[in-house]
């Protein structure tokens, strides 16, 4: 499976899960594993990817971070739309 196709199944499991659980890292990558099949390191590597272009972005609270889609007003704030 291509990383693009991974990414937009990453994708799909955030929009799905917005607003009801925040998502740790690790929770997204045995989701997508479990989905898919595909090894742990091609779909954390995907995950890393859609996080350094600002698709995704980590968040922190309570001690403790978690990845989430960013709003439209983080992305103006940082250049990015």
């Amino acid at each position: 499976m291509e990383q693009a196709e991974i990414q937009e199944q990453i994708y799909a499991y955030m929009e799905k899960m917005k607003g009801k659980k925040k998502l740790k890292e690790k929770d997204v990558i045995k989701k997508i594993v479990a989905d898919t099949e595909e090894e742990k390191d091609t779909v954390k590597k995907a995950l890393r990817e859609m996080i350094n272009v600002g698709k995704l972005m980590y968040s922190y609270g309570g001690g403790a971070s978690s990845v989430e889609i960013p709003s439209e007003e983080y992305l103006k704030e940082k250049g990015l739309i």
